[in-house]
């Protein structure tokens, strides 16, 4: 038996309805938007999503670096485990993301062997990578290394358990919510925990895949994984799984603090990108405005956004954008340092471009003012 999907509360349901409207909302709002304008934004959010995902298990790379490697810059500010963690699970994540509309889709447990070899393949075989771990295993407390937080089912019990997830996801509750679905996909492959390693991230993965597979937003906008990896959200997910999962394996347990969880999360996620795309889309209009009052071309505007997001743009990265050659972005790039737009960090290989002293303050005013998330159940 697997842990059971709850029923859902008055206030949850109202939760999930705000949802719902929130990512039509942003789905319409995606769609309106040109392609040029979220590239970027797409980008940003995988990255953000791998990076805060591999914050809760202890790798630190900050998104913007993330973003970098994901674009074929190696020389970030992180240790070679680091980086080594982060394209491992770039991998798999764009794996996941690929998935999002193929016509004759299963899940089965070969997939998700082949995911965690993409997330874990580089350890092997000092540790075990897409095979089911050959024994027992326990999670330790945070600070307390002598205590086990939750001791995970016998290795001999796996194959039966994963059996069963399978055919959940394929053939179970199918007109549930795709948003509670992927949330009690996590909470059951966690707690079966059947990797020797990589079992959050693959819980996690599993549970974008399932959100991306629901259809409604592009996959990249899909994922909670980036909420999860602020600290303090991810002391209350160890928390709350912790109190729902129990000691052990026990799937008689209530879920439904599990499931007000992750609505929270989602609401919280899509508020935030609702306004991502939003800021994202201001800044564009007001570069281009600016570009056009003061002689600056069209396509500078995609440096001058980037700078602007993220806080710092590669040559790289921008020549790709514009699809320039190596000479044009150059020359682009160049013309905007001279003019204060950008300014220059770091030696030639490591080099990236800040804002400079004559970036148009009232845009980088407006990109870096905070938002502040609504709790939806204290509304």
């Amino acid at each position: 038996m697997l842990y059971r999907t709850p029923a859902l509360a008055s206030k949850d349901r109202e939760v999930l309805e705000s949802i719902d409207k929130m990512r039509h909302e942003l789905r319409h709002q995606v769609l309106q938007t040109p392609t040029k304008w979220t590239a970027g934004l797409r980008k940003t959010l995988t990255a953000e999503a791998i990076a805060g995902s591999n914050t809760i298990e202890g790798y630190k790379v900050d998104s913007v670096d993330a973003e970098d490697l994901l674009d074929g810059e190696l020389e970030v500010a992180a240790s070679e485990e680091n980086k080594a963690e982060t394209l491992a699970y770039q991998h798999a994540m764009t794996y996941v993301q690929s998935l999002h509309d193929v016509a004759d889709f299963t899940y089965s447990k070969s997939l998700l062997n082949a995911l965690h070899w993409m997330l874990q393949g580089h350890h092997h075989p000092r540790k075990l990578a897409g095979q089911w771990r050959r024994d027992g295993v326990w999670i330790n407390e945070p600070g307390r290394p002598q205590e086990a937080a939750y001791v995970a089912p016998d290795a001999d019990r796996i194959p039966a358990l994963m059996d069963e997830l399978v055919t959940w996801l394929n053939e179970s509750d199918p007109n549930g919510h795709v948003l509670v679905r992927a949330a009690m996909a996590h909470l059951i492959l966690v707690k079966i925990h059947p990797w020797a390693d990589g079992n959050g991230r693959m819980s996690r993965s599993l549970q974008t895949l399932l959100i991306a597979r629901g259809g409604v937003l592009a996959p990249e906008f899909s994922s909670i994984e980036s909420w999860l990896g602020a600290p303090v959200n991810t002391w209350e997910y160890y928390k709350i799984l912790s109190r729902v999962g129990g000691k052990e394996w026990s799937p008689d347990r209530d879920t439904a603090p599990w499931i007000r969880f992750n609505l929270l999360a989602y609401h919280q996620q899509s508020q935030s990108v609702q306004h991502r795309i939003t800021r994202s889309n201001r800044c564009w209009i007001d570069l281009t405005e600016y570009a056009e009052h003061h002689g600056i071309d069209e396509r500078q505007v995609t440096a001058l956004h980037a700078a602007a997001l993220a806080g710092r743009v590669r040559r790289a990265r921008y020549q790709r954008a514009e699809n320039l050659s190596n000479q044009q972005a150059v020359r682009d790039v160049r013309a905007l340092t001279e003019a204060g737009l950008l300014e220059a960090v770091g030696n030639t290989k490591a080099r990236y471009y800040v804002p400079g002293a004559n970036f148009p303050p009232e845009v980088l005013e407006a990109v870096r003012r905070p938002i502040r998330l609504v709790d939806p159940y204290e509304d």
